[in-house]
């Protein structure tokens, strides 16, 4: 490794440390943010994998890209797409259930909570489709919040805790509640509810 791309590494790893504090006030110290808290060791081994991901050169380097981030989500509980695109000093708090799929970008000084899922409609296929949501910077996901399909997130938005996005959402907006609607299935009309 040179000594140019030793610095960019230790540089990621103290922004990624500083977001943790800025991100939790429970932060005790950057030693002990490294050691117990599953969102760095997730993002950390994300931009291992993605940087095996993108080398197109190296035989097997998508294989292990995903075997690489597999073992992660087994420890950590965070599952991140090594093809997903994730910017500078993001923090994931309490990360247990994250999901981020492939096609998903976000941007810089994101805050993702627990539960949180960045995933796709299903049907979209082949290079080149996206399927998944950007996330513009300074983005706050709150706890549980699932947002779906290739959408955007406006920088400086909040998606409040549990809430379901399906379409596009203006920079700087709060977003709040649950899209969805029920309606009966196509050859279902008529059956009684429960």
């Amino acid at each position: 490794m040179t000594s140019a791309r030793r610095r960019g590494v230790l540089r990621t790893i103290r922004e990624d440390l500083a977001a943790a504090r800025r991100g939790d006030p429970a932060a005790r110290g950057d030693l002990e943010n490294a050691v117990v808290y599953s969102g760095l060791h997730a993002i950390w081994t994300y931009r291992l994998t993605h940087r095996l991901w993108l080398a197109r050169g190296l035989p097997g380097s998508r294989s292990a890209a995903r075997v690489l981030a597999q073992v992660a989500r087994s420890a950590t509980g965070i599952e991140i797409h090594p093809g997903a695109r994730i910017g500078r000093r993001f923090f994931i708090d309490h990360g247990m259930g994250v999901v981020i799929g492939e096609t998903a970008v976000v941007g810089d000084d994101v805050v993702v909570f627990h539960g949180v899922t960045l995933g796709g409609r299903g049907g979209e296929h082949g290079p080149g489709a996206r399927r998944h949501p950007r996330v513009g910077d300074r983005v706050v996901l709150g706890a549980g919040s699932s947002l779906i399909g290739a959408i955007t997130i406006g920088a400086d938005s909040v998606v409040g805790a549990n809430t379901v996005v399906t379409k596009d959402v203006p920079p700087g907006s709060v977003v709040t509640g649950v899209a969805g609607t029920a309606r009966p299935r196509s050859g279902h009309e008529g059956v009684p509810p429960l």
